[in-house]
């Protein structure tokens, strides 16, 4: 996407707003494809939760690609769109057995973390296939919070628990029909992936009825000049010839699935935000722009780094600047950041905003939700309007209070 063509879309739109380029996911979508190209079977789900507007979601059903969901809600936003419910995958953690049944009655695959769970659907829903998430205890990903396939992890059933997989499957009849996990996010060194893969291969050798494994995601992408990614070439070459050996091995010909999210849109989404008031203190230059943490929370939650551009003054002179928004506590989007030379009412442009961006946006400060625009064969479609104060006090309900506080209440 142009500078030019951002700022017109600022002021088109207004800010803050998100503005997501499709001809980039369609791109990331072809080069993980084409990089497993000589597996005879190959699955991509998007990872709804990355960013889960309806009208991203249509789009990858239009490329082809299935959706990994972690929730009821989620499931339902897919169906919206059209899709197969055979072509979704219910992926929760720590859900209710309900929750499950009711996702189950839609006609998607099933996905189950936990042994309590797998033996009380088993024991009630024999017939319906059923994955198992498997926890490989392998320490994968760029930070701690989603690093989510080591041993202390909340997610998945232990490596050393299949015994007990096996023993429920003999006492339910139920039909495992895949192996799943998920190692974690941001995932740099593609040999410890491929060590976790081998794990799963041996679990899904003790199933006789397996029609997938998923592998998970997780893959790298770069966030700024000179950063490092996972090398999904050489990934598709060394796993492609490995998967193929177990088919062979196994009997068969199964699906090899993956649930990329962050890999597929963070790059093709940026937000665009208007700076406020630039601030100087005795040691520090502040640039205060109209939105926060609400809006954009992965800096202060993971401390990750999403690069910043002045795109209303490109060739002005650098200078270092602390990116902050406007919520009641600290909010920084980035310390000490060489920027070329910000004024009030210029438009910053944070690079890497589609995923886990607007979709982990709040209410917080009682602040509207920026709007959402989808770049289409080079037009622009508002997918998502922003949000008013009728927005806000909808589901609120005024209640009539006593007019006199009791005198027991101010005790």
């Amino acid at each position: 996407m142009e500078r030019t063509q951002l700022l017109e879309l600022a002021n088109k739109y207004g800010s803050p707003l998100y503005v997501y380029d499709t001809d980039k996911i369609a791109s990331q979508y072809n080069r993980l494809t084409n990089a497993f190209s000589d597996v005879k079977n190959l699955k991509l789900n998007y990872a709804v939760k990355a960013l889960s507007n309806i009208n991203i979601l249509k789009f990858f059903k239009n490329l082809g690609a299935g959706l990994d969901t972690v929730s009821i809600q989620e499931v339902q936003l897919g169906l919206t769109t059209g899709i197969d419910p055979k072509n979704i995958i219910f992926t929760p953690n720590g859900v209710s057995l309900k929750e499950i049944e009711d996702v189950a009655k839609l006609g998607v695959q099933i996905n189950i973390d936990n042994l309590s769970i797998l033996e009380q659907f088993g024991q009630q829903h024999p017939e319906v296939p059923v994955c198992v998430r498997i926890n490989p205890h392998i320490m994968a990903g760029g930070n701690s919070k989603i690093s989510v396939g080591h041993i202390d992890s909340k997610f998945g059933i232990s490596i050393h628990q299949v015994p007990h997989i096996k023993r429920v499957v003999e006492n339910t009849g139920m039909n495992i029909n895949g192996i799943h996990m998920h190692t974690g996010s941001d995932i740099l060194d593609i040999d410890t992936f491929l060590r976790a893969t081998e794990i799963l291969f041996d679990v899904a050798k003790q199933f006789d009825d397996i029609d997938f494994i998923d592998f998970g995601s997780g893959f790298k992408v770069p966030y700024k000049e000179g950063d490092i990614s996972t090398n999904i070439e050489q990934l598709g070459l060394q796993l492609t010839e490995r998967f193929n050996e177990f088919c062979i091995e196994y009997g068969k010909d199964i699906t090899l699935m993956f649930e990329p999210g962050k890999f597929l849109v963070s790059e093709a989404g940026v937000f665009l935000a208007k700076v406020n008031v630039v601030k100087q203190t005795t040691s520090t230059v502040f640039a205060h722009v109209d939105s926060g943490f609400n809006h954009l929370v992965r800096p202060m939650m993971y401390n990750s780094y999403h690069h910043i551009t002045n795109i209303s003054n490109p060739e002005g002179r650098d200078r270092y600047y602390s990116v902050v928004g406007y919520i009641c506590e600290t909010d920084t989007f980035g310390s000490n950041r060489r920027i070329s030379e910000i004024s009030e009412e210029d438009i910053l442009c944070f690079h890497n905003a589609g995923a886990y961006c607007f979709s982990m946006a709040s209410n917080y400060n009682s602040r509207y939700l920026p709007a959402e625009v989808m770049i289409v064969d080079g037009q622009d479609y508002l997918i998502r309007k922003r949000q008013t104060i009728q927005d806000i006090l909808h589901n609120q309900e005024m209640v009539e209070l006593p007019a006199k506080v009791s005198e027991e209440a101010t005790v």
